[in-house]
């Protein structure tokens, strides 16, 4: 594996105690560079309370179970995306995650309509996403699913989100905004808002197929929405620093959480992930109240852990 930047003492010790609220780690579909359990392990030995375990696929909740009673030092947390391989937005599947022990519900993300129709090419050098490969064989299986709608033609959220919102307001779980495009992000907030749900990310918001404006990201945030910024958008070059960084200043440390989307073979260790990003923000001047704001305090929130 290539050489990667260390993480400082200062970083780790701000970052003690956060959730990572999206990592992608093996059993998968894809190769990973690690497994949950092995994680779980360094998490502890590093300081870190737990990990969010997303799969684009399948739900995670039992996997988060073995994890928790496996590695008593750290709390994995279920979760289920509601791509075509869990039938789309589909509220029976919601509830059951929610029953056995799920706290995050993403949106639609490789089967999102958005997702599937965004024509934006990466910036040159971006290193494409790992669920691009599969996407594509399975179009050439000839077995994939059409997208997964979340808001109706004439610009209303649909009956079916209507429901799963519903559940997830009813268990207090966390809605993060999946692949979805700028619009109808705005759309499905106001109506996550009125159905009463209390915990909403928007899944990292300078994804190529997201570039949600930053006026946009102001009035999600008056919203009660955090705005999730991802490790590995820059870093992987979908993104540059400076506008990541600018978008944070923009909209408020108060506003934004880190997590890392690692778990690429390629990518850091996904325990320094948040380390790593405490680093880079101190480098920038943000203070370390900043840090342990985005860091700790909102990724708390959104796991459903206790302050």
């Amino acid at each position: 594996m290539p050489d990667h930047p260390t993480p400082s003492a200062r970083a780790r010790e701000l970052v003690a105690g956060a959730y990572d609220t999206h990592v992608h780690v093996a059993p998968d579909v894809m190769r990973r560079r690690t497994d949950d359990l092995t994680l779980a392990a360094r998490f502890a030995e590093v300081g870190l309370a737990g990990f969010v375990l997303k799969s684009h696929y399948v739900p995670t909740a039992e996997r988060a179970a073995v994890v928790r009673a496996a590695v008593p030092g750290c709390a994995a947390v279920g979760a289920i995306t509601l791509n075509a391989s869990v039938g789309g937005m589909n509220p029976i599947a919601v509830e059951i995650a929610a029953r056995g022990g799920a706290q995050v519900v993403w949106l639609p993300t490789v089967d999102s309509a958005n997702q599937r129709a965004c024509t934006a090419a990466d910036p040159e050098g971006a290193t494409p996403p790992m669920w691009a490969r599969l996407q594509a064989d399975l179009r050439e299986s000839g077995i994939s699913a059409d997208p997964v709608e979340v808001v109706g033609a004439g610009g209303a959220v649909l009956e079916s989100t209507r429901q799963v919102l519903r559940v997830i307001a009813a268990h207090d779980m966390t809605l993060a905004t999946g692949h979805l495009a700028a619009d109808e992000i705005e759309t499905v907030v106001d109506a996550a808002v009125a159905a009463g749900v209390r915990r909403i990310v928007i899944t990292h918001p300078e994804f190529t197929s997201q570039r949600v404006a930053i006026e946009r990201q102001r009035a999600l945030a008056a919203k009660g929405a955090l705005l999730e910024r991802c490790f590995t958008t820059p870093h992987s070059g979908k993104v540059s620093w400076e506008t990541w960084l600018e978008h944070i200043s923009a909209v408020g440390p108060r506003h934004s959480v880190l997590s890392s989307d690692l778990g690429q073979p390629f990518n850091p260790p996904v325990e320094d992930g948040l380390a790593l990003l405490a680093d880079r923000l101190l480098a920038e001047g943000h203070t370390e109240k900043d840090v342990r704001t985005m860091a700790v305090d909102n990724s708390r929130w959104l796991a459903g852990a206790a302050s």
